[in-house]
């Protein structure tokens, strides 16, 4: 999906901003130049007097004059060896008058041969990221950070058969290989089990891994997705911008839904969470969701046809050990 167009409009506007302040500050230095070293302002008038006239030959010429554009060249290298001795002769670097520019590679303009430049590509991950509600905690919950050794190697749980690391690395590696395949193959992840294991954790490691490849991600609690979408149905006080913030909810590369289960659920929590499962599978856009709430208490607590649609379109991975929180804090002490 990539940045939006708000979003790409936002970062054109910066890159005219830097433009026009980096010759703000390029314009204050030959003001303040031309005052101190007069020789310097007279320069500078002779090398656009010689530009200007050369430009006019160029212009009525039927052919190129090669003696004449020599001769032009010197001339102009000439004016500017004289411009740079001066510069540094009074304690100036000699490129000090040149232009500014905080990205040379592109000269602020964001594309290099009609090819996005790595500025920009910088400047759209970053966009992303101040999108998807995770700029500043993914910075220490990621695959770097990822540590099982909170998880307990020597219980083996009857139902996976597996102790709480095992299943933890199993995950892991699922995760690995759904970030691997994610724009060739489309697929939905639950992660459920106890408060603190590590559910939202390993949404937020996808995420990460997700944002550096240029995807856009959204992260919302369950709290935060129903209470946008009552206020976007019953409050009216921009409706673009309503469509706007449902629209990118809807096509975002991934949505996740954290903590489902912790709201309350009726009428219109159900029908918009159906709306959301099933427009984003018609769409093959991915959504992760974790969960507190059992296998079973997410039967019970959803509608049939909600339910039906999580068995359908999602994977299921039973997050099992201790509150990982409780542990690091312990660890930190």
């Amino acid at each position: 999906m990539g940045i939006s167009n708000t979003q790409y409009r936002d970062i054109m506007f910066q890159y005219d901003q830097t433009r026009m302040n980096n010759q703000r500050i390029l314009d204050k230095r030959y003001e303040t130049l031309f005052a101190e070293i007069p020789e310097l302002e007279q320069i500078q008038h002779d090398i656009m007097d010689l530009s200007l006239t050369q430009a006019r030959k160029e212009l009525f010429q039927t052919e190129p004059d090669p003696k004449s554009e020599a001769e032009y060249s010197a001339e102009r290298e000439a004016l500017l060896s004289r411009k740079k001795a001066l510069l540094l002769h009074h304690g100036y670097p000699e490129d000090y008058l040149q232009s500014i520019y905080t990205c040379p590679d592109c000269k602020d303009t964001g594309y290099q041969n009609n090819e996005p430049c790595h500025c920009l590509k910088n400047a759209e991950i970053k966009a992303l990221y101040e999108s998807s509600n995770l700029m500043d905690i993914l910075n220490h919950e990621n695959f770097d950070t990822f540590d099982d050794s909170y998880y307990d190697d020597t219980i083996v749980n009857e139902n996976l058969s597996l102790t709480a690391r095992q299943n933890i690395r199993k995950v892991k590696t699922v995760c690995l290989d759904y970030i691997k395949h994610f724009d060739d193959s489309y697929d939905n992840l639950i992660f459920y089990g106890s408060t603190g294991v590590g559910k939202t954790f390993l949404t937020h490691c996808i995420a990460k891994k997700l944002l550096d490849t240029s995807h856009t991600v959204l992260y919302l609690t369950s709290l935060q997705l129903f209470d946008i979408l009552e206020r976007n149905k019953f409050r009216h006080e921009d409706i673009s911008t309503s469509n706007e913030q449902i629209a990118y909810m809807l096509q975002s590369d991934l949505l996740i839904i954290d903590d489902l289960g912790a709201e309350l659920v009726n009428g219109f929590t159900s029908s918009q969470l159906y709306y959301f499962i099933e427009e984003r599978h018609i769409n093959h856009k991915s959504t992760i969701i974790s969960t507190n709430l059992s296998f079973q208490e997410l039967r019970d607590r959803y509608s049939e046809r909600i339910f039906s649609r999580f068995i359908g379109f999602y994977h299921f991975f039973l997050i099992i050990g201790d509150d990982i929180r409780q542990k690091a804090r312990l660890t930190a002490k």
